[in-house]
């Protein structure tokens, strides 16, 4: 993780996994908070889970990581999100409470961090075609670095690599 964004990216995940922490737990208690309330409390136990393992392969840069991650917010977040917009615009009939809007906000937030995260994960070229180890490579890509050897010394080449 070498890019700003990309560092930027798995700190929002973070937050958001900890915020839906604490809605999950609200959720059991039967706690009131600021309207908002999981959509499926044994689902919302079971993404937690989900999520600590796609940001641990997001880390470590795996696009199967962000792929899953996108596949199971998409499952939770995206049918509430679509449900949402279609009772907000009026094609479906029902009445919209606070609980709905702020709802329909995270479910919001729930979808564009694991779309961005696949797109930061698709843009990083140097992922896997250039591997750089900066603690290692100037030394042994730079010929500058090589000894100069004269008949007396040493042939053999004790580098690592």
């Amino acid at each position: 993780m070498k890019n700003f964004s990309t560092w930027m990216l798995v700190m929002f995940m973070i937050m958001f996994w900890i915020f839906r922490i604490v809605v999950a737990v609200a959720g059991e208690l039967k706690w009131e908070i600021g309207g908002f309330a999981p959509l499926n409390q044994q689902m919302e136990i079971i993404l937690l889970f989900v999520a600590l393992i796609c940001i641990i392969l997001v880390i470590k840069r795996k696009i199967v990581g962000g792929l899953l991650y996108l596949l199971a917010y998409g499952m939770y977040f995206g049918v509430d999100l679509l449900n949402n917009i279609q009772a907000l615009l009026g094609v479906v009939e029902s009445n919209l409470g606070i609980n709905a809007y702020m709802n329909l906000f995270m479910s919001f937030i729930g979808m564009i961090i694991p779309v961005a995260i696949l797109l930061d994960l698709f843009m990083d070229k140097g992922r896997k075609n250039h591997p750089k180890d900066k603690k290692t490579d100037w030394f042994y890509d730079n010929e500058q670095f090589d000894r100069k050897l004269d008949e007396r010394a040493d042939k053999n080449n004790y580098k690592l690599g």
